[in-house]
């Protein structure tokens, strides 16, 4: 019962914890609606998928103490985040301020930016690693480390669920798109300033 308490605020604290995940969310579900939001947020659940499947294999600690292995999900992570960020911070696309969904991105690109942004980030590779080798038992038996996973998961999922929810609800997304030019450079900004923090922290 201790291991799961201390799982379940382990994961509730990273997962509202704001950062590269939160700034994705914000930029699909502001610029490009509630469905975009929320495709954004079941990526990023199956990127934490991910990064618990190849712990609960055993992989994860290797790659934890392989410093080139961490460098080069870092910086691979930093350059799509600076990618996206930059694309956003330069896009004249003009949405309606009705707050319909203006010209938003296929349904795969949404999915694909929330798992990218969420696999490529050595943050979140950590924080699977660490709770998985200091606070889960190596005797815990595999079927409730696999939930303990998926509740990860799921958390993410229901949490930027319900972050796409409120910042895409249309009185409040009507009133962000009034200024887009301001709010599409005010995004851009914080995803290349989030991509180049990841570039230049230490190993």
């Amino acid at each position: 019962m201790a291991e799961l308490t201390a799982v379940a605020v382990i994961t509730v604290l990273a997962v509202i914890s704001p950062g590269a995940d939160f700034a994705m969310i914000v930029r699909n579900s502001c610029l490009y609606g509630r469905t975009a939001g929320l495709l954004a947020a079941a990526g990023i659940g199956l990127g934490v998928l991910v990064h618990v499947s190849y712990t609960v294999l055993g992989v994860g600690l290797l790659l934890s103490g392989t410093p080139a292995v961490l460098t080069a999900v870092r910086i691979a992570g930093a350059c799509y985040l600076v990618w996206i960020g930059w694309q956003t911070f330069r896009s004249r696309v003009e949405v309606d301020t009705s707050g319909g969904p203006g010209e938003p991105p296929p349904r795969g690109a949404a999915l694909r930016t929330g798992f990218l942004t969420n696999a490529l980030n050595p943050k979140t590779m950590l924080f699977v690693v660490s709770t998985y080798t200091q606070v889960v038992d190596a005797g815990t038996p595999f079927l409730r480390q696999a939930g303990y996973g998926l509740f990860m998961s799921l958390a993410h999922l229901v949490w930027f669920g319900l972050v796409a929810g409120v910042l895409s609800a249309p009185a409040l997304r009507t009133r962000l798109l009034r200024g887009q030019v301001p709010l599409n450079r005010a995004i851009g900004a914080v995803l290349v300033a989030l991509g180049i923090s990841l570039a230049l922290a230490p190993a």
